[in-house]
């Protein structure tokens, strides 16, 4: 009878590292002009396809290359691996997002854990056996340390994916300081994404600590889990890339939105007013802060400040507040009845008909077109 190497559970892992692969090089081949979130995927990727590959080299026994390399190599192989997804993922988001973001001499402190498990093994010399716990005796020290060492590679990706998540939010929060109006798709993918991962390494590391305390088959079946949903989640994260990165908003640095600390004065108020309800400045879609700073004349830390503090509200609510009056006077006015909604919307500002429609019915509470016909009956009586 022949003897099968592979089960199913390894073929999807074999696909992931194949996929893993091809889709960096494709993403290499794409042309763009944010080569650090490239390259930083491009990072990412590989690091989830060699993870795959040297867990796949340590723990099935029938997979095997030569002897030195799968005995001394693979475990710096894993740990560079562990160590740089995480960091991989953050450095994505944050090029992705921020405006201008570069690498810089004092981020290779990311690479301290990574530094740290390579000269473990080295002093120690662990080998693949003593990561798996079959070194012939094996001493207490090194196997405290094969401890320390898997603790944390579940703990360092867990932690850069609390980071990217948030890095992801708090982009979501600063577009709508520094937009009149944007597409949720992309931030909304990359916030399903981040939170995907985060989920997954949380996943791995109550599957690694779970290990201590239950069966070998039941955390054999958890952490063969594991396989499908990094499967997944790499053609979630691929998909969005080439669907939406090319048109992610990226925003300032924090520092530009932040507010004084004392109240606004009375002459940025009225600038303020005066280009909303003079100019009418909202009417312009696609508008930014840095914009409408430049056409009142106001620096746009003091237009965040005013529009944050005096009127309590962020950017994007207040342009598209001022929008939706602008739509409900040209609803009403007899003179645009012949006017579609469409048309309606755009005239007001506004240049997503789902953003409309989602601002309106919330302002208002009803629909743009209820909203019109019920004006037309109190009208006719």
């Amino acid at each position: 009878m022949e003897a099968y190497i592979f089960n199913f559970h390894d073929v999807i892992v074999f696909m992931t590292i194949i996929e893993c692969i091809m889709l960096a090089l494709f993403q290499w081949a794409l042309p763009t002009a944010r080569k650090t979130a490239s390259g930083a995927l491009i990072v990412f990727l590989l690091s989830i396809g060699l993870h795959s590959l040297c867990i796949l080299l340590l723990w099935n026994d029938l997979v095997h290359t030569l002897d030195f390399f799968d005995l001394n190599v693979v475990p710096y192989l894993l740990m560079l691996a562990a160590f740089s997804k995480g960091q991989a993922l953050y450095f994505y988001v944050a090029s992705l997002t921020e405006h201008d973001f570069k690498l810089r001499k004092n981020q290779l402190v990311h690479l301290l854990p990574l530094a740290l498990s390579w000269l473990l093994l080295l002093v120690l010399q662990i080998d693949s056996d003593a990561l798996r716990w079959r070194a012939d005796n094996q001493s207490q020290l090194s196997i405290t340390v094969v401890n320390f060492i898997w603790h944390s590679s579940k703990v360092i990706p867990f932690i850069y994916g609390l980071a990217a998540v948030h890095l992801a939010r708090r982009y979501y929060l600063s577009l709508k300081d520094q937009y009149s109006s944007f597409s949720s798709g992309e931030p909304s993918w990359l916030i399903v994404l981040t939170v995907g991962f985060l989920l997954h390494w949380i996943f791995s590391l109550v599957v690694h600590v779970g290990a201590q305390f239950s069966t070998i088959s039941l955390s054999n079946y958890l952490g063969i889990s594991e396989n499908y949903v990094v499967f997944v989640l790499i053609n979630g994260l691929f998909a969005y890339s080439a669907a939406y990165a090319h048109r992610v908003l990226t925003t300032k640095p924090v520092t530009l939105k932040t507010v004084p600390e004392d109240q606004p004065n009375d002459a940025a108020i009225v600038k303020v007013k005066n280009g909303m309800e003079v100019d009418k400045l909202f009417l312009q879609q696609n508008l930014n802060i840095e914009e409408f700073s430049n056409q009142i004349n106001l620096p746009a830390r003091d237009v965040s400040g005013v529009i944050n503090k005096h009127f309590g509200t962020n950017f994007f609510e207040f342009m598209n507040s001022y929008r939706v009056e602008e739509a409900k006077r040209l609803l009403l006015d007899p003179a645009h009845k012949h006017l579609t909604i469409l048309d309606i919307l755009l005239q007001a500002g506004f240049n997503s008909k789902s953003a409309f429609h989602r601002f309106f019915k919330r302002l208002v509470g009803i629909s743009p077109s209820e909203y019109r016909k019920q004006s037309a009956g109190k009208g006719e009586r």
